[in-house]
Protein backbone atom coordinates (compact mmCIF):
# COMPACT_ATOMS: atom_id res chain seq x y z
CA UNK A 1 0.00 0.00 0.00
CA UNK A 2 1.27 3.73 -0.91
CA UNK A 3 2.05 5.97 1.76
CA UNK A 4 -0.54 9.27 2.45
CA UNK A 5 0.39 11.53 0.14
CA UNK A 6 1.29 13.71 2.87
CA UNK A 7 4.21 11.98 3.86
CA UNK A 8 5.84 11.66 0.23
CA UNK A 9 6.03 13.87 -2.92
CA UNK A 10 2.80 13.74 -4.91
CA UNK A 11 3.78 11.33 -8.41
CA UNK A 12 1.87 11.69 -11.74
CA UNK A 13 1.82 9.68 -15.00
CA UNK A 14 1.36 11.61 -18.76
CA UNK A 15 0.68 10.26 -21.49
CA UNK A 16 1.98 11.53 -24.73
CA UNK A 17 4.59 12.99 -22.60
CA UNK A 18 7.30 13.21 -25.34
CA UNK A 19 6.48 16.32 -26.82
CA UNK A 20 3.39 19.28 -27.58
CA UNK A 21 0.82 19.64 -24.59
CA UNK A 22 1.65 16.51 -22.60
CA UNK A 23 5.58 17.30 -22.46
CA UNK A 24 4.36 20.76 -21.22
CA UNK A 25 1.99 19.35 -18.79
CA UNK A 26 5.26 17.10 -17.56
CA UNK A 27 7.98 20.03 -17.28
CA UNK A 28 5.22 22.20 -15.07
CA UNK A 29 4.18 19.32 -12.52
CA UNK A 30 7.84 18.64 -12.07
CA UNK A 31 7.91 22.60 -11.51
CA UNK A 32 5.11 21.72 -8.83
CA UNK A 33 7.32 19.64 -7.11
CA UNK A 34 6.00 16.20 -8.43
CA UNK A 35 7.49 13.56 -9.17
CA UNK A 36 7.06 13.02 -13.20
CA UNK A 37 6.57 9.32 -15.25
CA UNK A 38 6.26 10.67 -19.27
CA UNK A 39 4.67 7.81 -20.94
CA UNK A 40 4.85 7.59 -24.81
CA UNK A 41 5.48 5.04 -27.86
CA UNK A 42 9.10 3.50 -27.96
CA UNK A 43 10.14 5.50 -31.35
CA UNK A 44 9.56 8.70 -29.44
CA UNK A 45 12.06 11.32 -28.18
CA UNK A 46 10.20 10.34 -24.87
CA UNK A 47 13.86 8.87 -23.22
CA UNK A 48 15.99 11.64 -24.27
CA UNK A 49 13.59 14.38 -22.80
CA UNK A 50 12.83 12.95 -19.72
CA UNK A 51 16.00 12.59 -18.91
CA UNK A 52 16.79 16.23 -19.81
CA UNK A 53 13.94 17.72 -17.55
CA UNK A 54 14.08 14.77 -14.54
CA UNK A 55 11.25 12.54 -15.52
CA UNK A 56 10.71 9.02 -15.86
CA UNK A 57 10.25 7.80 -19.80
CA UNK A 58 8.07 4.51 -19.62
CA UNK A 59 7.79 2.94 -23.31
CA UNK A 60 4.17 2.03 -24.56
CA UNK A 61 1.88 1.34 -27.35
CA UNK A 62 -1.53 2.51 -25.71
CA UNK A 63 -3.55 1.14 -28.63
CA UNK A 64 -2.59 -2.25 -27.02
CA UNK A 65 -4.94 -3.03 -23.61
CA UNK A 66 -2.43 -4.89 -21.63
CA UNK A 67 -0.30 -2.17 -22.35
CA UNK A 68 -2.22 0.43 -20.27
CA UNK A 69 -1.94 -2.06 -17.31
CA UNK A 70 1.87 -2.82 -17.76
CA UNK A 71 1.68 1.30 -17.63
CA UNK A 72 0.36 1.24 -14.36
CA UNK A 73 2.03 -1.29 -13.07
CA UNK A 74 5.78 -0.23 -13.69
CA UNK A 75 5.19 3.71 -12.83
CA UNK A 76 3.63 2.68 -9.62
CA UNK A 77 6.82 0.21 -9.32
CA UNK A 78 9.15 3.43 -10.05
CA UNK A 79 7.48 6.31 -8.18
CA UNK A 80 6.11 4.13 -5.39
CA UNK A 81 2.39 5.58 -5.80
CA UNK A 82 0.00 7.11 -8.19
CA UNK A 83 -1.68 10.52 -7.64
CA UNK A 84 -2.27 12.10 -10.33
CA UNK A 85 -3.23 11.00 -14.10
CA UNK A 86 -3.23 13.11 -16.89
CA UNK A 87 -4.06 11.44 -20.63
CA UNK A 88 -3.14 13.41 -23.23
CA UNK A 89 -1.94 10.96 -26.00
CA UNK A 90 -3.70 11.41 -29.71
CA UNK A 91 -3.26 12.39 -32.74
CA UNK A 92 -5.93 13.81 -35.60
CA UNK A 93 -7.15 11.93 -38.91
CA UNK A 94 -8.92 14.18 -41.59
CA UNK A 95 -11.21 12.54 -43.72
CA UNK A 96 -14.61 12.11 -44.93
CA UNK A 97 -16.74 9.33 -42.90
CA UNK A 98 -17.78 7.56 -46.19
CA UNK A 99 -13.76 6.71 -47.24
CA UNK A 100 -12.51 6.76 -43.03
CA UNK A 101 -10.12 3.87 -42.85
CA UNK A 102 -11.69 1.83 -40.43
CA UNK A 103 -8.48 0.92 -38.98
CA UNK A 104 -7.53 4.29 -38.24
CA UNK A 105 -11.05 4.62 -36.89
CA UNK A 106 -10.24 1.77 -34.05
CA UNK A 107 -6.45 2.92 -33.47
CA UNK A 108 -8.05 6.69 -32.62
CA UNK A 109 -10.33 5.22 -30.40
CA UNK A 110 -8.29 2.55 -28.82
CA UNK A 111 -5.77 5.39 -28.00
CA UNK A 112 -7.76 8.71 -27.45
CA UNK A 113 -10.76 7.01 -25.76
CA UNK A 114 -10.39 3.14 -24.53
CA UNK A 115 -6.57 3.89 -23.31
CA UNK A 116 -7.85 6.55 -20.75
CA UNK A 117 -10.59 4.58 -19.26
CA UNK A 118 -7.69 1.11 -18.97
CA UNK A 119 -5.41 3.53 -17.55
CA UNK A 120 -8.20 4.83 -15.02
CA UNK A 121 -9.45 1.59 -14.12
CA UNK A 122 -5.90 0.12 -13.64
CA UNK A 123 -5.09 2.95 -11.64
CA UNK A 124 -8.13 3.06 -9.44
CA UNK A 125 -7.21 1.63 -6.30
CA UNK A 126 -3.74 3.91 -6.33
CA UNK A 127 -5.60 7.35 -6.79
CA UNK A 128 -8.08 5.82 -4.06
CA UNK A 129 -5.48 4.93 -1.80
CA UNK A 130 -3.56 8.76 -2.72
CA UNK A 131 -6.69 10.01 -1.00
CA UNK A 132 -6.27 12.92 -3.39
CA UNK A 133 -6.38 11.66 -6.59
CA UNK A 134 -6.53 13.81 -9.69
CA UNK A 135 -7.72 12.69 -13.73
CA UNK A 136 -7.07 15.83 -16.19
CA UNK A 137 -8.05 14.53 -20.17
CA UNK A 138 -7.02 16.54 -22.47
CA UNK A 139 -9.88 17.14 -24.35
CA UNK A 140 -10.64 20.02 -26.97
CA UNK A 141 -13.06 21.81 -28.13
CA UNK A 142 -14.18 19.61 -30.28
CA UNK A 143 -15.04 17.81 -26.87
CA UNK A 144 -17.95 20.25 -27.45
CA UNK A 145 -18.54 20.84 -30.80
CA UNK A 146 -17.81 19.11 -34.39
CA UNK A 147 -16.33 19.55 -37.43
CA UNK A 148 -16.67 17.86 -41.00
CA UNK A 149 -13.78 14.97 -41.88
CA UNK A 150 -12.97 14.69 -38.34
CA UNK A 151 -15.46 11.48 -37.39
CA UNK A 152 -13.06 9.57 -35.08
CA UNK A 153 -11.25 12.69 -33.25
CA UNK A 154 -14.29 14.25 -32.28
CA UNK A 155 -16.04 11.48 -31.27
CA UNK A 156 -13.19 10.51 -28.40
CA UNK A 157 -12.81 13.76 -27.72
CA UNK A 158 -16.80 13.95 -27.15
CA UNK A 159 -16.54 10.09 -25.40
CA UNK A 160 -13.63 11.71 -22.72
CA UNK A 161 -16.59 13.79 -21.15
CA UNK A 162 -18.74 11.30 -20.53
CA UNK A 163 -15.67 9.34 -19.42
CA UNK A 164 -15.03 12.13 -16.83
CA UNK A 165 -18.28 13.19 -15.62
CA UNK A 166 -18.67 9.40 -14.83
CA UNK A 167 -15.22 9.06 -13.08
CA UNK A 168 -16.18 12.03 -11.08
CA UNK A 169 -19.82 10.69 -10.01
CA UNK A 170 -17.66 7.10 -8.48
CA UNK A 171 -14.32 8.89 -7.44
CA UNK A 172 -16.29 11.76 -5.21
CA UNK A 173 -16.55 10.01 -1.90
CA UNK A 174 -13.06 8.89 -1.94
CA UNK A 175 -11.65 12.51 -3.04
CA UNK A 176 -10.62 11.94 -6.52
CA UNK A 177 -11.66 14.44 -9.14
CA UNK A 178 -11.79 14.23 -12.43
CA UNK A 179 -11.91 16.78 -15.18
CA UNK A 180 -11.31 17.48 -19.25
CA UNK A 181 -9.54 20.28 -20.08
CA UNK A 182 -10.93 21.88 -23.77
CA UNK A 183 -8.53 23.91 -25.64
CA UNK A 184 -9.15 25.33 -29.24
CA UNK A 185 -5.87 24.74 -31.31
CA UNK A 186 -2.60 24.79 -29.24
CA UNK A 187 0.93 25.38 -31.25
CA UNK A 188 1.84 21.80 -30.91
CA UNK A 189 4.40 20.28 -33.61
CA UNK A 190 1.33 18.84 -35.21
CA UNK A 191 -0.62 21.93 -35.58
CA UNK A 192 2.63 23.93 -36.49
CA UNK A 193 3.19 20.96 -39.53
CA UNK A 194 -0.80 21.06 -40.39
CA UNK A 195 -0.37 25.53 -40.63
CA UNK A 196 3.16 24.85 -42.87
CA UNK A 197 1.27 22.00 -45.06
CA UNK A 198 -1.85 24.20 -46.22
CA UNK A 199 0.27 26.82 -46.42
CA UNK A 200 1.77 24.98 -49.10
CA UNK A 201 -1.22 23.70 -50.33
CA UNK A 202 -3.11 26.81 -50.56
CA UNK A 203 0.23 29.12 -51.53
CA UNK A 204 0.05 32.00 -48.77
CA UNK A 205 1.54 32.68 -46.09
CA UNK A 206 1.49 30.34 -43.04
CA UNK A 207 0.51 33.41 -40.29
CA UNK A 208 -2.25 33.70 -42.94
CA UNK A 209 -3.49 29.92 -42.75
CA UNK A 210 -3.61 30.77 -38.89
CA UNK A 211 -6.05 33.64 -39.56
CA UNK A 212 -8.33 32.12 -41.82
CA UNK A 213 -8.29 28.56 -40.73
CA UNK A 214 -7.35 28.11 -37.65
CA UNK A 215 -8.57 30.78 -35.82
CA UNK A 216 -11.63 30.96 -37.99
CA UNK A 217 -14.19 30.25 -35.22
CA UNK A 218 -12.93 32.01 -32.20
CA UNK A 219 -12.98 35.13 -30.70
CA UNK A 220 -9.47 35.86 -29.54
CA UNK A 221 -7.09 35.69 -32.96
CA UNK A 222 -4.58 34.17 -31.16
CA UNK A 223 -2.96 29.79 -31.02
CA UNK A 224 -2.69 28.45 -27.32
CA UNK A 225 0.48 27.89 -26.33
CA UNK A 226 1.41 23.97 -24.21
CA UNK A 227 2.21 25.99 -21.34
CA UNK A 228 -1.07 27.46 -20.94
CA UNK A 229 -3.02 24.40 -21.27
CA UNK A 230 -0.27 23.26 -18.60
CA UNK A 231 -1.10 25.80 -16.83
CA UNK A 232 -4.93 24.87 -16.69
CA UNK A 233 -3.92 20.80 -15.43
CA UNK A 234 -1.87 22.45 -12.70
CA UNK A 235 -4.85 24.17 -11.11
CA UNK A 236 -7.08 21.12 -11.60
CA UNK A 237 -4.52 18.48 -9.84
CA UNK A 238 -3.76 21.27 -7.25
CA UNK A 239 -5.51 20.89 -3.71
CA UNK A 240 -7.07 24.45 -4.61
CA UNK A 241 -9.21 22.61 -7.30
CA UNK A 242 -10.36 20.17 -4.69
CA UNK A 243 -14.25 21.01 -5.30
CA UNK A 244 -13.56 20.70 -9.50
CA UNK A 245 -15.10 17.28 -11.08
CA UNK A 246 -17.19 16.08 -13.76
CA UNK A 247 -16.35 19.34 -15.43
CA UNK A 248 -15.35 20.85 -18.66
CA UNK A 249 -12.85 23.60 -18.68
CA UNK A 250 -13.03 25.20 -22.13
CA UNK A 251 -10.04 27.15 -22.98
CA UNK A 252 -11.61 27.48 -27.25
CA UNK A 253 -10.82 31.30 -27.18
CA UNK A 254 -14.63 31.87 -27.82
CA UNK A 255 -15.46 29.09 -30.01
CA UNK A 256 -18.07 27.48 -28.68
CA UNK A 257 -19.99 30.40 -26.67
CA UNK A 258 -21.52 31.12 -30.27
Amino acid sequence: MPQPVSQRPRTALVTGGASGIGFACAKRLLGDGLSVAIVDLPTSEGSARAAAVGATFVAADLTRPDACHEVVDQVAAELGALDVLVCSAGYQHIDAIASFPEQRWRDMLDLMLTAPFLLTKHAWPLLIASGQGRIVHIGSAHSLTASPFKAAYVSAKHGLVGLARTTALEGGEHGLTCNVVAPAYVRTPLVEKQIADQARTRGIAASEVEEKVFLENVAIKRLLEPDDVAGMVSWLVSEDAWGVTGSVQTMDLGWTAR
